[in-house]
């Protein structure tokens, strides 16, 4: 296998990555993070523009050769959690990290850009640089950047995310379904408030709430097939004020990870069918939202293949792993839904520092993993700029 050194775009990206680490963001509140981008991109020359979705920015490398367009994908935000790496570029932001690495993301795919645009002469295609907000939030940022049509003239996506779970100096690669459908839900019940003394007055929206959380278990349970991952999970459960009052409003946050659409879709109809008849069984009603929605993030089998073969040729076919299929989301699959598209994870394990998983306080990654992902990103597009 190669050695990774850190070489000047790795070096480069380090230093990037160090400075958004300081200073996370959440959400669409990317003001700093946005101005990083925006700083760099300039630099170099890149045009970009800030028309798709909200708070994203999408540089272009050879706009004048778009016969054929890779676009490249890096998340920005961060997420609230306390930091506890004692790293000298710790957050500087109390109760927000970088816990998902998507400042690692960001890092490569400038230093990536700068690499590609200092040998622009050579690439003979079209490349965008997708800097994408809101991947923890609601609504997902993929999600508005696609329905602006930020993908209409792209030929194919790529990302990566780091992964713990490997190595440093190896990739993941799969085919296929990767993580699961995510959805988020809330299921509101409403009754009516009367004295304790006299419960008979009133519609215990309590009492509906509990019923229905057993009848969701039961769903599960009973009507999907055994051997279909599926997960159904209530995360908060709220209602009431007082020990002497019947409570005429109660809530339930949860979320649904499934492998196939077909069975989201099966449980998203019959979540609210039991909610509602477990309510209007106790004179009350129930509202059931879906608050944040994530397809699964399916690998396009010729990009993959194509993707397989960058890494194989870079790192040798020893340091490509498999990785296990989860129930995680990624709203990436908002972008490689709508082109062939993939996402492979990123070994960011060097030993004990960063052995830690992703949306834990000690997150970390081995400073390694920049100069694999930028060159793995380069030779995909060199391998597939004459592609029409």
């Amino acid at each position: 296998m190669r050695l990774f050194y850190m070489e000047r775009y790795a070096c480069y990206a380090n230093q990037i990555r160090q400075e958004i680490h300081r200073n996370p963001e959440i959400g669409y509140d990317l003001g700093n993070t946005l101005a990083v981008i925006r700083r760099e991109l300039t630099e170099m020359g890149i045009p970009y523009t800030e028309k798709f979705g909200k708070s994203s920015i999408v540089g272009v490398i050879n706009p004048e050769k778009a016969g054929f367009t890779i676009g490249i994908r890096a998340d920005m935000d961060a997420l609230p959690i306390q930091e506890q790496t004692q790293a000298n570029y710790a957050s500087t932001v109390d109760g927000v990290m970088h816990a998902c690495g998507h400042d690692v993301h960001t890092a490569i795919l400038l230093a990536t850009a700068k690499k590609l645009h200092d040998m622009q002469e050579q690439i003979n295609c079209c490349v965008k640089l997708l800097f994408t907000p809101a991947e923890e939030y609601a609504p997902p940022g993929c999600q508005l950047m696609a329905e602006d049509g930020v993908m209409e003239d792209i030929d194919c996506v790529v990302s990566c995310h780091v992964d713990p779970n490997f190595p440093v100096g190896s990739v993941a690669i799969d085919e296929g379904g990767q993580g699961g459908n995510s959805l988020g839900f809330t299921l509101e019940f409403f009754g009516a408030n009367t004295h304790a003394a006299y419960q008979h007055r009133g519609k215990d929206a309590i009492t509906m709430a509990v019923q229905a959380y057993t009848a969701l278990e039961m769903l599960v349970a009973k009507e999907i097939d055994p051997v279909e991952p599926c997960l159904l999970n209530i995360g908060a459960f709220n209602g009431g004020h007082t020990n002497n009052i019947i409570c005429d409003y109660c809530s339930m946050y949860g979320t649904l990870r499934t492998h196939s659409d077909e069975v989201n879709d099966y449980l998203c109809r019959r979540i609210p069918q039991i909610a509602d008849g477990i309510a209007a069984m106790h004179g009350g009603r129930a509202q059931f939202t879906v608050k944040k929605f994530l397809p699964a993030v399916i690998n396009d089998a010729v990009i993959t293949q194509r993707m397989y073969h960058a890494a194989a040729t870079l790192l040798g076919e020893e340091n490509i792993h498999h990785k296990k299929r989860t129930l995680t989301g990624e709203d990436f699959s908002y972008l490689c839904r709508r082109k062939p598209g993939m996402m492979f994870r990123l070994g960011t394990n060097g030993g004990e520092r960063t052995a830690y998983p992703i949306h834990n306080p000690r997150f970390d990654v081995d400073e390694g993993c920049f100069a694999v992902g930028i060159d793995l990103f380069v030779q995909f597009v060199l391998e597939n700029m004459d592609r029409v």
